[in-house]
């Protein structure tokens, strides 16, 4: 599942016209290299979900057979239904298996290789180095296990996998997800992992700036 309903706002007037899954990097709009991923990585299903300027991202994208994908989409109407209520939203399309999801607003070189959920952990999510925008980080991190409280806190990247039950006791609505992995962390149902090759959150336009550099570079 890519994240793709946010509003923008910080990325404005850009955002006002745009949805910000469809800003460009080096030519090309951010939502594309997720797709090329998920491909190279072996996926061949994707759910996008849609609310600011949505019908802009549906129309680029159509059934995802242009990148050889199957692409169905998660309407959430006028207001985001933020990270948890996307997904829970989303869910009837998901399936009853673990299931990954991203951040369309993010540029990553991860893989997305992922082996399966382990048995006794309903959530997997991968950390990366705290940029200057989240100095402190999310989580505290230590061989492969995550916590709330400890010493060496790293930033959660947006990237994760989950299985259905991980969603199964919320309803429809607007939900942030960070209670929701935190109150499960505190159960020990979710391992991590520490990822330190490149990342960028495309929340501003300095930020954007920054990962235009990079990518443009290597492309």
């Amino acid at each position: 599942m890519l994240l793709a309903a946010g509003l923008g706002e910080r990325l404005r007037p850009i955002t006002d016209k745009m949805p910000k899954p469809l800003v460009e990097i080096a030519g090309k709009p951010l939502i594309e290299y997720h797709l090329e991923n998920l491909k190279s990585a072996g996926f061949k299903e994707v759910v996008v979900n849609l609310s600011h300027l949505g019908e802009m991202i549906q129309k680029h994208l159509g059934d995802g057979s242009q990148f050889d994908l199957e692409i169905e989409y998660s309407q959430e109407g006028v207001e985001p239904l933020e990270t948890a209520g996307g997904i829970i939203h989303a869910l009837p399309l998901l399936g009853n298996t673990p299931f990954l999801v991203l951040n369309a607003d993010i540029w990553c070189d991860h893989s997305l290789s992922f082996a399966n959920l382990s048995l006794d952990k309903l959530a997997h999510i991968v950390l990366v180095d705290n940029p200057a925008h989240n100095p402190n980080g999310d989580f505290a991190y230590e061989f492969g296990k995550v916590y709330n409280t400890g010493e060496n806190f790293l930033t959660f990247s947006g990237i994760g996998i989950y299985h259905p039950k991980f969603f199964k006791e919320f309803t429809k609505g607007k939900r942030a997800l960070a209670p929701i992995l935190r109150n499960a962390i505190d159960q020990e149902l979710v391992s991590a992992e520490y990822f330190t090759g490149k990342w960028f959150d495309i929340g501003t336009h300095v930020r954007l700036a920054e990962a235009e550099n990079y990518v443009s570079k290597i492309h």
